[in-house]
């Protein structure tokens, strides 16, 4: 990781203006663009940070196909940096969620520099298939058996929490022992939909069941389902 002193005082390109900034976002230009799928203002619906007001910035394209997910992944709408600046800007928020799809295909650490120097806090949710760029303030990673070897080789320094969606007795996680560290082991019963489904009742139950034998765990509910938030 560059020292922060090697970059502090270097320009950075914010509004088409260059001005002085603590961080590394020389190479952003107001043309860098990315595959946007949404962009909405909510509470955060799950994890650690639950209830907190966020900028969700949903990124087009996966590199997995999981049959929970909420994302449509291949459409979405080029919007050049500068252009997601002024989207986000009437937002009171001042935190920032990239998630997808699989937001590492896109995210960069010129990006997340760019957004950090207008003050946001970024948090990226990611199936840890890939090295998420330095700089985000938080990581979230629910990892896929795709990725569950490539874990300890794309945390080294681990992140803030692990998020396992149960569903059934396949999807339990391993033992913390065998995963990096992270500030919170949570496990998220997935929500077939909105309403309290014999389905949602039994991925409740085995989180519940599961973290009275593994008190590690901790159980994270999918709170913007159940209030009807975006």
């Amino acid at each position: 990781m560059q020292d922060e002193g090697a970059v502090r005082g270097m320009p950075c390109l914010i509004s088409g203006e260059l001005r002085e900034s603590s961080y590394l976002c020389t190479q952003i230009t107001p043309t860098t663009f990315m595959l946007i799928n949404e962009i909405f203002y909510s509470l955060q619906g799950e994890g650690v940070h639950m209830g907190k007001a966020s900028i969700f910035i949903r990124l087009s394209r996966c590199n997995l196909r999981c049959s929970f997910c909420d994302t449509e992944f291949d459409s979405g709408t080029e919007m050049t940096i500068e252009e997601l600046r002024e989207a986000i800007a009437p937002y009171p928020g001042r935190r920032i969620i990239w998630t997808g799809g699989e937001p590492t295909l896109q995210l960069t650490e010129e990006t997340v520099a760019y957004f950090k120097a207008l003050g946001y806090h970024q948090s990226i949710e990611t199936n840890g298939t890939r090295r998420p760029p330095a700089g985000l303030d938080y990581i979230t990673c629910s990892p896929k058996k795709e990725a569950m070897q490539l874990l300890h080789r794309n945390f080294p320094d681990g992140v803030g929490e692990f998020r396992f969606p149960v569903g059934s007795p396949a999807d339990l996680p391993p033992a913390v022992s065998e995963l990096p560290p992270a500030g919170a082991y949570l496990l998220s019963p997935i929500f077939v939909g909105e309403t309290q489904s014999e389905a949602d009742k039994a991925a409740i139950e085995l989180c519940v069941s599961h973290i009275l034998e593994h008190p590690e765990w901790q159980l994270s509910l999918q709170m913007h389902k159940l209030i009807h938030i975006p």
